[in-house]
């Protein structure tokens, strides 16, 4: 057998989603590069998903140590991610229709009030009062065929902004909330994997 033929490559996962209780295997928390020979070694059992837990952390150092106790002739070299994170979905009650509808009438509220204060701010109505006695020379208190189209104009802006309209979008660029939320959720994985490490240095 070649030197070749006795290498495995390994890459973890970035994240999983697991069930409590589930038994995990190598394929499930890496993508594995092996020769025909050894492919049993995908069906490894790695982890055992506890049943008290939410989030749990595994090291490539712990998963090569088992694969090698499991093949000693196995060469392993680890690509990509160091850790890999197991989110434990616990069963949990879907949310009532009565406390949506109060989260989505707070949003709705909040940020109209926030458009309202902005315009306040910057002395909106006084800028359209000044644009109509720019173009018509006459002064008008409501000049309504300018706010109209603008207020139009901001849900249009926001729609396009924002790329979704319910559950449709119109290209498949990420919206800059989709972005935002993808760095945030980054920065929480990092901080876990971290935490995570100091517990066990402190244990």
């Amino acid at each position: 057998m070649t030197q070749s033929d006795r290498q495995l490559y390994l890459r973890l996962k970035n994240k999983l989603d697991v069930q409590p209780g589930q038994s995990l295997c190598l394929e499930d928390v890496a993508q594995v590069l092996v020769a025909d020979a050894h492919r049993d070694v995908l069906r490894l059992e790695i982890y055992t998903v506890p049943r008290d837990e939410h989030l749990v952390v595994l090291d490539v150092m712990d998963i090569m140590q088992k694969v090698v106790r499991y093949n000693p002739q196995l060469q392993i070299e680890a690509l990509g991610n160091e850790e890999i994170i197991l989110e434990v979905k616990q069963k949990g009650r879907s949310p009532s229709r009565v406390a949506l509808f109060l989260v989505w009438m707070v949003l709705f509220v909040g940020s109209g009030l926030a458009i309202m204060n902005f315009h306040t701010d910057v002395s909106m109505l006084e800028v359209h009062q000044r644009i109509h006695y720019l173009i018509t020379g006459e002064t008008t208190e409501r000049p309504l065929w300018i706010q109209i189209p603008y207020s139009f104009g901001i849900g249009l802006g926001m729609v396009l902004f924002f790329n979704h309209v319910f559950r449709r979008r119109f290209n498949e660029e990420p919206t800059p909330l989709e972005v935002e939320m993808n760095l945030y959720q980054e920065n929480i994985d990092q901080y876990i994997k971290q935490h995570e490490h100091s517990k066990g240095r402190q244990s």
